[in-house]
């Protein structure tokens, strides 16, 4: 039947029948519904919160949750979504994550029952969005130094601090927020806890940042909380140190391995069209040896990660996933990503740096991606402390 160009290892058919299902419906509707307009998005610089929750009628929302209104699909089929959404833009992906893997992920995880009744189902249904405050102007790759607390005054607690590059976070309707306890004679000083707070909640504000260059169809905002009062039950119950929020990660590293897939597969795609079909000197760009080399690579690239997040995705389908492997698939796929998108963009010449084209828009998207939810440098050492049984930071 020869090699699908495409898909040159055939890697989709290791795909079940519902990752199948998920790849055909998102990709239809990523394809109709969304591609028509993300450079128009990516050069005004946001995504409009109507589309967004439009992906909500196809289920993505928590979709890898049980219960709540949510599909509770394999982690496999959560991934193909997001390798679909990142074909078209990482900050399609990043929204959905950033809601589904980080917010609801944390509320599911670590919530009460209570809470989970409360905000699943209209988050599943995209009535409610939500976005994740972990990320301080000082406390980046290490979270345990965030400086914002939470207070206990009586029934309440009172929380102050800012957050910074939180996707969603200017039409989130909740905030999941982790702040550090300070009640020197609670149980729980100095500890970091999660706190569901409503952005409508008094003192709670949020500023878009401006000027991107990167993931820019993807809102991202800085958050300031103001002794913001929420009421006692607002912490999440099962969240007890940095080991509460680093669990919401590692479900979100999970779903940019997979996308990172998608924004590489676009690229190379997007090179062989253009070098098949146009012509210089006389022949069409791809019949010179140069350019079939660089076609080659990125073939090798693209269906090498697409193999390690079937890989990652069916370990985590049995339970046996651990987080430096996930770190493992973040680091490769990305940066594979990134060597096809600079490639691709090479091949396309001029053509390659405008928004007719999705080259350059990947390449800068993968800049961002390289850095959130863990930096290259943290993977790295993370994989490297694996295997040596030694620490290289705190």
């Amino acid at each position: 039947m020869g090699i699908d160009p495409d898909d040159f290892l055939a890697v989709d058919e290791l795909l079940d029948a519902d990752a199948r299902t998920v790849r055909d419906t998102v990709r239809a509707y990523a394809r109709a519904e969304l591609a028509p307009h993300v450079s128009d998005w990516y050069d005004g610089g946001g995504l409009p919160v109507e589309a967004a929750k439009e992906l909500a009628k196809l289920g993505l929302f928590g979709m890898h949750l049980t219960g709540y209104g949510c599909a509770g699909l394999p982690a496999t089929a959560y991934g193909v979504a997001c390798r679909e959404l990142e074909a078209v833009d990482s900050g399609l992906r990043s929204f959905m994550s950033a809601h589904g893997s980080l917010a609801m992920s944390a509320i599911h995880r670590h919530g009460s029952e209570e809470q989970r009744e409360k905000w699943l189902p209209g988050m599943a249904a995209g009535e409610l969005i939500g976005c994740f405050g972990l990320t301080e102007p000082d406390a980046g790759s290490d979270p345990g130094s965030l400086r914002t607390t939470a207070v206990r005054t009586g029934g309440e607690w009172v929380v102050s601090g800012s957050k910074m590059w939180i996707t969603n976070g200017t039409f989130a309707d909740v905030a999941v927020i982790w702040a550090k306890v300070a009640d020197p004679d609670g149980p729980d000083h100095g500890r970091i806890r999660g706190f569901l707070v409503p952005t409508d909640t008094p003192g709670f504000t949020a500023r878009k940042i401006e000027r991107k260059l990167s993931l820019r169809a993807s809102v991202t905002a800085e958050l300031a909380l103001d002794e913001v009062r929420v009421p006692g039950d607002a912490v999440l119950p099962g969240a007890l140190g940095l080991s509460g929020p680093l669990t919401c990660l590692n479900e979100a590293r999970f779903g940019i391995l997979w996308g990172a897939v998608g924004a590489a597969r676009s690229c190379y795609l997007e090179a062989l069209r253009h070098t098949t079909t146009r012509t210089q000197f006389g022949r069409p760009l791809a019949s010179f040896q140069l350019v079939q080399a660089k076609l080659a690579q990125m073939v090798v690239a693209v269906n090498g990660a697409a193999l390690t997040a079937v890989h990652l995705g069916r370990l985590k389908d049995a339970g046996t996933l651990q987080p430096e492997q996930i770190s493992f698939g973040k680091l490769a796929n990305v940066r594979a990503a990134a060597d096809v998108a600079r490639i691709a963009r090479s091949l396309l010449g001029g053509a390659g740096i405008t928004l007719d084209h999705t080259v350059m828009r990947h390449m800068n998207n993968l800049e961002t991606v390289m850095t959130y939810e863990g930096t290259e440098e943290m993977h790295v050492l993370s994989i490297a402390r694996s295997i040596t049984g030694l620490s290289a930071f705190r």
